[in-house]
Protein backbone atom coordinates (compact mmCIF):
# COMPACT_ATOMS: atom_id res chain seq x y z
CA UNK A 1 0.00 0.00 0.00
CA UNK A 2 1.47 3.59 -1.24
CA UNK A 3 2.68 5.87 1.57
CA UNK A 4 0.50 8.32 0.06
CA UNK A 5 -2.77 6.58 1.65
CA UNK A 6 -1.48 7.93 5.20
CA UNK A 7 -1.63 11.07 6.63
CA UNK A 8 0.58 12.70 9.30
CA UNK A 9 0.58 12.86 13.17
CA UNK A 10 -0.38 16.67 13.13
CA UNK A 11 -3.84 15.66 11.29
CA UNK A 12 -4.94 13.91 14.00
CA UNK A 13 -8.13 16.12 16.27
CA UNK A 14 -8.53 15.41 19.60
CA UNK A 15 -11.68 16.14 19.79
CA UNK A 16 -12.75 13.96 17.11
CA UNK A 17 -10.27 10.93 18.90
CA UNK A 18 -12.05 11.47 22.40
CA UNK A 19 -15.45 11.05 20.74
CA UNK A 20 -15.19 7.68 18.86
CA UNK A 21 -12.67 6.14 21.75
CA UNK A 22 -16.08 7.02 23.53
CA UNK A 23 -18.40 5.84 21.06
CA UNK A 24 -15.72 2.72 20.55
CA UNK A 25 -16.84 1.88 24.17
CA UNK A 26 -20.59 2.65 23.95
CA UNK A 27 -20.99 -0.17 20.87
CA UNK A 28 -18.65 -2.39 22.60
CA UNK A 29 -21.49 -2.11 25.74
CA UNK A 30 -24.18 -2.96 22.93
CA UNK A 31 -23.27 -6.48 23.26
CA UNK A 32 -23.59 -7.43 26.50
CA UNK A 33 -27.08 -5.56 26.52
CA UNK A 34 -27.98 -7.30 23.51
CA UNK A 35 -27.16 -10.45 25.86
CA UNK A 36 -29.11 -8.96 28.42
CA UNK A 37 -32.16 -8.46 26.00
CA UNK A 38 -32.15 -11.81 24.17
CA UNK A 39 -31.58 -14.01 27.76
CA UNK A 40 -34.40 -12.53 29.46
CA UNK A 41 -36.77 -13.47 26.71
CA UNK A 42 -35.81 -17.12 26.14
CA UNK A 43 -37.14 -19.86 28.51
CA UNK A 44 -35.67 -20.31 32.06
CA UNK A 45 -33.30 -23.87 30.23
CA UNK A 46 -32.03 -21.34 28.31
CA UNK A 47 -31.10 -18.25 29.27
CA UNK A 48 -26.79 -18.68 30.23
CA UNK A 49 -26.76 -20.22 26.39
CA UNK A 50 -28.50 -17.43 24.83
CA UNK A 51 -26.53 -14.62 26.80
CA UNK A 52 -23.53 -16.76 25.78
CA UNK A 53 -23.73 -16.66 22.16
CA UNK A 54 -23.90 -13.21 21.70
CA UNK A 55 -20.93 -12.72 24.27
CA UNK A 56 -18.58 -14.78 23.12
CA UNK A 57 -18.62 -12.77 19.65
CA UNK A 58 -16.74 -9.99 21.63
CA UNK A 59 -14.18 -12.73 21.41
CA UNK A 60 -14.66 -14.56 18.03
CA UNK A 61 -15.32 -11.71 16.22
CA UNK A 62 -12.10 -9.50 17.53
CA UNK A 63 -9.70 -11.85 16.81
CA UNK A 64 -10.84 -12.49 13.39
CA UNK A 65 -11.45 -9.17 12.43
CA UNK A 66 -7.53 -8.45 13.96
CA UNK A 67 -6.55 -11.46 11.59
CA UNK A 68 -8.28 -10.80 8.45
CA UNK A 69 -11.55 -9.08 8.66
CA UNK A 70 -10.63 -5.65 8.62
CA UNK A 71 -8.61 -6.05 5.78
CA UNK A 72 -11.35 -7.96 4.06
CA UNK A 73 -13.84 -5.06 4.94
CA UNK A 74 -11.49 -1.95 4.57
CA UNK A 75 -8.37 -2.72 2.07
CA UNK A 76 -7.76 -1.84 -1.56
CA UNK A 77 -10.75 -2.79 -3.74
CA UNK A 78 -10.57 -6.20 -5.38
CA UNK A 79 -13.39 -5.87 -7.71
CA UNK A 80 -15.09 -4.62 -11.42
CA UNK A 81 -14.32 -1.66 -13.51
CA UNK A 82 -17.47 0.82 -14.67
CA UNK A 83 -17.10 3.58 -16.60
CA UNK A 84 -13.66 3.94 -16.24
CA UNK A 85 -13.25 3.66 -12.23
CA UNK A 86 -12.81 0.39 -10.14
CA UNK A 87 -14.75 -0.41 -7.37
CA UNK A 88 -14.74 -3.14 -5.08
CA UNK A 89 -16.12 -5.61 -4.15
CA UNK A 90 -14.17 -7.26 -1.06
CA UNK A 91 -11.11 -5.51 0.38
CA UNK A 92 -7.86 -7.09 0.09
CA UNK A 93 -6.86 -9.62 2.46
CA UNK A 94 -3.22 -9.11 2.59
CA UNK A 95 -3.42 -4.74 3.24
CA UNK A 96 -4.15 -5.05 6.79
CA UNK A 97 -3.55 -8.38 8.15
CA UNK A 98 -2.77 -8.72 11.37
CA UNK A 99 -2.86 -5.13 11.63
CA UNK A 100 -0.43 -4.92 9.58
CA UNK A 101 -0.05 -0.89 9.09
CA UNK A 102 -2.85 -0.09 11.38
CA UNK A 103 -1.01 2.37 13.42
CA UNK A 104 -1.31 6.04 14.66
CA UNK A 105 -1.44 7.56 11.81
CA UNK A 106 -4.53 8.70 10.51
CA UNK A 107 -5.69 6.95 6.55
CA UNK A 108 -6.43 10.02 4.08
CA UNK A 109 -9.88 8.42 2.99
CA UNK A 110 -10.53 6.28 6.33
CA UNK A 111 -11.33 8.43 9.41
CA UNK A 112 -8.98 11.19 8.27
CA UNK A 113 -8.51 13.10 11.69
CA UNK A 114 -8.45 9.63 13.91
CA UNK A 115 -5.30 7.24 14.37
CA UNK A 116 -6.44 4.51 11.95
CA UNK A 117 -6.18 1.71 14.91
CA UNK A 118 -8.73 3.73 16.57
CA UNK A 119 -10.99 3.69 12.92
CA UNK A 120 -10.47 -0.13 13.05
CA UNK A 121 -11.43 -0.58 16.19
CA UNK A 122 -14.90 1.27 16.17
CA UNK A 123 -15.15 -0.44 13.08
CA UNK A 124 -14.90 -3.95 15.07
CA UNK A 125 -17.34 -3.19 17.00
CA UNK A 126 -19.62 -3.28 14.81
CA UNK A 127 -18.82 -6.75 13.36
CA UNK A 128 -18.73 -8.16 16.59
CA UNK A 129 -22.48 -7.20 17.26
CA UNK A 130 -23.77 -8.20 14.07
CA UNK A 131 -23.61 -11.85 14.32
CA UNK A 132 -24.55 -11.32 17.62
CA UNK A 133 -28.27 -10.29 16.62
CA UNK A 134 -28.92 -13.09 14.66
CA UNK A 135 -28.53 -15.42 17.87
CA UNK A 136 -32.07 -14.21 18.72
CA UNK A 137 -33.71 -16.04 16.07
CA UNK A 138 -31.94 -19.69 16.45
CA UNK A 139 -32.11 -19.45 20.40
CA UNK A 140 -32.98 -22.65 21.99
CA UNK A 141 -31.74 -25.23 19.71
CA UNK A 142 -29.00 -24.54 18.15
CA UNK A 143 -25.17 -26.30 18.90
CA UNK A 144 -23.02 -23.95 20.42
CA UNK A 145 -19.92 -25.17 18.44
CA UNK A 146 -21.43 -25.35 15.04
CA UNK A 147 -22.91 -21.52 15.79
CA UNK A 148 -18.95 -20.19 16.24
CA UNK A 149 -18.58 -21.70 12.87
CA UNK A 150 -21.03 -20.29 11.02
CA UNK A 151 -20.33 -16.80 12.82
CA UNK A 152 -16.54 -16.67 11.72
CA UNK A 153 -17.78 -17.98 8.07
CA UNK A 154 -20.80 -15.37 8.06
CA UNK A 155 -18.40 -12.49 9.30
CA UNK A 156 -15.60 -13.18 6.45
CA UNK A 157 -17.79 -14.16 3.47
CA UNK A 158 -21.16 -11.92 4.32
CA UNK A 159 -20.34 -9.22 6.36
CA UNK A 160 -16.92 -8.30 5.00
CA UNK A 161 -18.01 -8.45 1.90
CA UNK A 162 -20.84 -5.83 2.97
CA UNK A 163 -18.89 -3.87 4.86
CA UNK A 164 -16.47 -3.20 1.86
CA UNK A 165 -19.19 -2.41 -0.36
CA UNK A 166 -21.16 0.06 1.58
CA UNK A 167 -18.58 1.62 3.86
CA UNK A 168 -15.57 1.89 1.60
CA UNK A 169 -15.22 5.03 -0.45
CA UNK A 170 -14.69 2.66 -3.40
CA UNK A 171 -16.57 0.18 -2.65
CA UNK A 172 -19.35 -1.32 -5.74
CA UNK A 173 -22.87 -0.13 -3.73
CA UNK A 174 -21.64 3.26 -1.74
CA UNK A 175 -19.11 4.25 -4.09
CA UNK A 176 -20.67 3.58 -7.28
CA UNK A 177 -24.66 3.57 -6.84
CA UNK A 178 -24.00 6.05 -3.82
CA UNK A 179 -26.15 3.91 -1.53
CA UNK A 180 -26.92 5.78 1.80
CA UNK A 181 -26.13 3.87 5.41
CA UNK A 182 -24.80 5.78 7.95
CA UNK A 183 -24.47 3.71 10.77
CA UNK A 184 -25.09 0.19 9.63
CA UNK A 185 -28.71 -0.45 7.94
CA UNK A 186 -27.98 -3.15 5.61
CA UNK A 187 -24.22 -3.80 6.96
CA UNK A 188 -25.55 -4.98 10.52
CA UNK A 189 -29.57 -4.86 10.63
CA UNK A 190 -30.23 -6.03 7.24
CA UNK A 191 -27.55 -8.76 6.61
CA UNK A 192 -28.43 -10.26 10.73
CA UNK A 193 -32.32 -9.76 10.03
CA UNK A 194 -32.11 -12.24 6.39
CA UNK A 195 -29.40 -15.01 7.74
CA UNK A 196 -31.67 -15.01 10.69
CA UNK A 197 -34.40 -16.01 8.71
CA UNK A 198 -32.45 -18.08 6.50
CA UNK A 199 -31.28 -19.84 9.76
CA UNK A 200 -34.30 -20.74 11.19
CA UNK A 201 -35.39 -22.52 7.67
CA UNK A 202 -32.18 -24.42 7.96
CA UNK A 203 -32.73 -25.31 11.98
CA UNK A 204 -36.11 -26.17 11.70
CA UNK A 205 -39.04 -25.13 14.69
CA UNK A 206 -38.41 -26.23 17.70
CA UNK A 207 -40.17 -28.85 20.05
CA UNK A 208 -41.66 -26.33 22.19
CA UNK A 209 -42.06 -23.05 20.42
CA UNK A 210 -44.35 -21.28 23.36
CA UNK A 211 -42.65 -18.25 24.16
CA UNK A 212 -42.82 -17.30 28.15
CA UNK A 213 -40.18 -14.42 28.56
CA UNK A 214 -38.29 -15.63 31.12
CA UNK A 215 -36.92 -12.54 33.31
CA UNK A 216 -38.42 -9.55 31.92
CA UNK A 217 -35.83 -7.32 33.76
CA UNK A 218 -33.42 -8.32 32.15
CA UNK A 219 -35.15 -7.18 28.68
CA UNK A 220 -35.39 -4.00 30.43
CA UNK A 221 -31.69 -3.64 31.32
CA UNK A 222 -30.69 -4.85 28.02
CA UNK A 223 -32.84 -2.13 26.09
CA UNK A 224 -31.49 0.73 28.36
CA UNK A 225 -27.96 -0.74 27.89
CA UNK A 226 -28.48 -1.18 23.59
CA UNK A 227 -29.95 2.56 23.98
CA UNK A 228 -27.60 3.91 25.80
CA UNK A 229 -24.34 2.07 23.28
CA UNK A 230 -26.59 3.72 20.26
CA UNK A 231 -25.66 6.88 20.40
CA UNK A 232 -21.99 5.40 19.93
CA UNK A 233 -23.75 3.53 17.08
CA UNK A 234 -25.12 5.96 15.59
CA UNK A 235 -23.03 9.70 16.56
CA UNK A 236 -20.05 8.06 16.45
CA UNK A 237 -20.75 6.83 12.80
CA UNK A 238 -20.06 10.80 11.91
CA UNK A 239 -16.23 10.38 12.82
CA UNK A 240 -15.73 13.42 14.65
CA UNK A 241 -17.22 15.44 17.05
CA UNK A 242 -19.22 17.46 14.87
CA UNK A 243 -22.77 19.18 14.17
CA UNK A 244 -23.60 15.77 12.50
CA UNK A 245 -22.76 13.47 15.20
CA UNK A 246 -25.01 15.90 16.80
CA UNK A 247 -27.67 15.32 14.66
CA UNK A 248 -27.23 11.88 14.62
CA UNK A 249 -27.46 11.55 18.50
CA UNK A 250 -30.97 13.30 18.74
CA UNK A 251 -32.68 11.24 15.62
CA UNK A 252 -31.45 8.31 17.25
CA UNK A 253 -33.34 8.72 20.78
CA UNK A 254 -36.30 10.73 19.23
CA UNK A 255 -36.66 7.57 16.90
CA UNK A 256 -36.87 5.18 19.90
CA UNK A 257 -38.73 7.16 21.92
CA UNK A 258 -41.78 7.48 19.29
CA UNK A 259 -41.33 3.73 18.11
CA UNK A 260 -41.36 2.42 21.20
CA UNK A 261 -44.89 4.92 21.80
CA UNK A 262 -46.45 3.52 18.62
CA UNK A 263 -45.98 -0.23 19.28
CA UNK A 264 -47.85 -0.52 23.19
CA UNK A 265 -50.32 1.96 21.96
CA UNK A 266 -51.01 -0.13 18.68
CA UNK A 267 -50.56 -3.36 20.62
CA UNK A 268 -53.57 -2.03 23.06
CA UNK A 269 -55.42 -1.14 19.48
CA UNK A 270 -54.95 -4.79 18.47
CA UNK A 271 -56.63 -5.99 22.03
CA UNK A 272 -53.27 -7.04 23.32
CA UNK A 273 -52.00 -5.87 26.91
CA UNK A 274 -49.51 -2.79 26.85
CA UNK A 275 -46.60 -4.61 27.82
CA UNK A 276 -42.83 -3.81 29.26
CA UNK A 277 -41.80 -6.31 26.52
CA UNK A 278 -43.77 -4.82 23.89
CA UNK A 279 -42.05 -1.06 25.22
CA UNK A 280 -38.83 -2.85 24.70
CA UNK A 281 -39.02 -4.30 21.91
CA UNK A 282 -40.62 -1.16 19.81
CA UNK A 283 -37.76 0.86 21.27
CA UNK A 284 -35.19 -1.04 19.96
CA UNK A 285 -37.09 -1.32 16.28
CA UNK A 286 -36.61 2.73 16.84
CA UNK A 287 -33.01 2.44 16.88
CA UNK A 288 -32.89 0.10 14.09
CA UNK A 289 -34.97 2.29 11.86
CA UNK A 290 -32.80 5.41 12.49
CA UNK A 291 -29.69 3.66 12.11
CA UNK A 292 -29.17 4.40 8.40
CA UNK A 293 -30.17 7.49 8.18
CA UNK A 294 -29.27 9.24 11.61
CA UNK A 295 -27.16 11.73 10.52
CA UNK A 296 -29.25 12.24 6.77
CA UNK A 297 -32.41 13.54 8.32
CA UNK A 298 -34.39 16.16 10.88
CA UNK A 299 -35.79 15.45 14.04
CA UNK A 300 -39.22 15.58 12.88
CA UNK A 301 -39.05 13.18 10.32
CA UNK A 302 -37.16 11.04 12.90
CA UNK A 303 -40.37 10.60 14.51
CA UNK A 304 -42.02 9.78 11.52
CA UNK A 305 -39.16 6.81 10.57
CA UNK A 306 -40.02 5.44 14.67
CA UNK A 307 -43.47 5.60 14.26
CA UNK A 308 -44.00 4.01 10.81
CA UNK A 309 -41.58 1.05 11.50
CA UNK A 310 -42.95 0.10 14.38
CA UNK A 311 -46.32 -0.43 12.45
CA UNK A 312 -44.99 -2.31 9.80
CA UNK A 313 -42.41 -4.34 12.53
CA UNK A 314 -45.34 -5.24 14.80
CA UNK A 315 -47.42 -6.31 12.31
CA UNK A 316 -45.38 -8.84 11.23
CA UNK A 317 -44.35 -10.01 14.65
CA UNK A 318 -47.83 -11.33 14.29
CA UNK A 319 -48.20 -12.01 10.65
CA UNK A 320 -48.80 -15.78 10.93
CA UNK A 321 -46.80 -16.88 8.03
CA UNK A 322 -44.22 -15.45 9.93
CA UNK A 323 -44.76 -17.03 13.40
CA UNK A 324 -44.86 -20.51 11.27
CA UNK A 325 -41.09 -20.86 10.99
CA UNK A 326 -40.50 -19.78 14.64
CA UNK A 327 -37.70 -17.23 14.31
CA UNK A 328 -37.58 -17.53 18.46
CA UNK A 329 -36.99 -13.79 19.16
CA UNK A 330 -38.11 -12.41 16.23
CA UNK A 331 -35.26 -11.39 14.93
CA UNK A 332 -36.15 -11.01 11.13
CA UNK A 333 -39.22 -9.17 11.99
CA UNK A 334 -37.52 -6.45 13.96
CA UNK A 335 -33.62 -6.27 12.87
CA UNK A 336 -34.47 -7.22 8.81
CA UNK A 337 -37.38 -5.57 8.47
CA UNK A 338 -36.86 -2.66 10.78
CA UNK A 339 -33.30 -2.35 8.73
CA UNK A 340 -35.54 -2.02 5.21
CA UNK A 341 -37.39 0.48 6.19
CA UNK A 342 -35.03 2.55 7.63
CA UNK A 343 -33.12 1.62 3.88
CA UNK A 344 -36.10 2.71 2.36
CA UNK A 345 -37.12 5.83 4.35
CA UNK A 346 -33.69 6.82 3.78
CA UNK A 347 -34.02 7.20 0.44
CA UNK A 348 -37.08 8.85 0.52
CA UNK A 349 -36.07 11.59 3.37
CA UNK A 350 -32.00 12.24 3.27
CA UNK A 351 -31.46 16.10 2.99
CA UNK A 352 -29.42 17.44 0.56
CA UNK A 353 -30.01 18.15 -3.02
CA UNK A 354 -31.22 14.94 -5.46
CA UNK A 355 -29.83 13.16 -2.40
CA UNK A 356 -33.64 11.34 -1.78
CA UNK A 357 -36.69 11.01 -4.06
CA UNK A 358 -38.16 14.41 -1.88
CA UNK A 359 -35.51 16.00 -2.99
CA UNK A 360 -35.31 15.00 -7.15
CA UNK A 361 -32.93 12.15 -6.41
CA UNK A 362 -35.12 9.81 -8.65
CA UNK A 363 -31.67 7.72 -9.14
CA UNK A 364 -30.96 7.66 -5.83
CA UNK A 365 -33.76 6.14 -5.04
CA UNK A 366 -33.60 3.68 -7.84
CA UNK A 367 -30.23 2.74 -6.82
CA UNK A 368 -31.57 2.02 -2.86
CA UNK A 369 -33.87 -0.53 -4.25
CA UNK A 370 -31.91 -2.04 -6.46
CA UNK A 371 -29.51 -2.40 -3.41
CA UNK A 372 -32.09 -3.45 -1.10
CA UNK A 373 -33.20 -5.99 -3.58
CA UNK A 374 -29.22 -7.18 -4.13
CA UNK A 375 -28.20 -7.24 -0.05
CA UNK A 376 -31.16 -9.32 0.48
CA UNK A 377 -30.79 -12.17 -2.16
CA UNK A 378 -26.72 -11.89 -0.91
CA UNK A 379 -27.24 -11.99 2.67
CA UNK A 380 -29.97 -14.73 2.87
CA UNK A 381 -28.51 -16.85 -0.04
CA UNK A 382 -25.26 -16.64 1.21
CA UNK A 383 -26.28 -17.55 4.95
CA UNK A 384 -28.47 -20.24 3.79
CA UNK A 385 -25.75 -22.01 2.02
CA UNK A 386 -22.80 -21.12 4.85
CA UNK A 387 -25.56 -22.81 7.54
CA UNK A 388 -25.74 -25.64 5.10
CA UNK A 389 -22.17 -25.76 5.20
CA UNK A 390 -21.88 -25.76 8.77
CA UNK A 391 -24.59 -28.26 9.14
CA UNK A 392 -22.54 -30.97 6.57
CA UNK A 393 -19.42 -30.13 8.75
CA UNK A 394 -21.08 -30.06 12.60
CA UNK A 395 -24.80 -31.06 12.93
CA UNK A 396 -25.84 -27.30 13.87
CA UNK A 397 -29.11 -28.62 15.63
CA UNK A 398 -28.37 -30.15 19.32
CA UNK A 399 -30.42 -33.74 19.79
CA UNK A 400 -33.93 -33.72 21.08
CA UNK A 401 -32.85 -34.89 24.54
CA UNK A 402 -30.17 -32.07 24.73
CA UNK A 403 -33.15 -29.59 23.75
CA UNK A 404 -35.47 -30.92 25.93
CA UNK A 405 -32.84 -31.10 29.35
CA UNK A 406 -32.24 -27.11 28.09
CA UNK A 407 -29.06 -25.85 26.56
CA UNK A 408 -27.83 -24.42 29.35
CA UNK A 409 -27.17 -27.75 30.79
CA UNK A 410 -26.74 -30.31 28.02
CA UNK A 411 -24.07 -27.68 25.70
CA UNK A 412 -22.49 -25.89 29.06
CA UNK A 413 -22.98 -27.65 31.97
CA UNK A 414 -24.53 -24.53 34.15
CA UNK A 415 -28.07 -23.49 35.41
CA UNK A 416 -29.72 -20.16 36.45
Amino acid sequence: MASTTFGTLDQLNTADIAWILTSSCLVLLMTPGLSFFYGGMVGKKNVISTMLKSFICLGVISLLWVVVGFSLSFGDPIGITLNGKHYGLIGNPTDFAFFDQVSFLPHKSLGSTLPFILYALFQMKFAVITPAIITGALAERIRFISFLLFISLFTLLIYAPLCHMIWHPHGLLGGYFGVKDFAGGTVVHMSAGFAALAGVIVLGKRQNNEHIPTNIPFVLLGTGLLWFGWFGFNAGSALAANATAALAFATTTIASAAAMLTWVFFDRLNGRKVSALGACIGAVVGLVAITPSAGYVTVPQSIFFGFITALVSNTMVYWKRLQQIDDTLDVFACHGVGGIMGMILTALFAQGENASLVHGGWSVFGHHMAALVLVSAFTFGGAYLLFKFTNFLIPIRVSQESEQLGLDLSQHGEKV
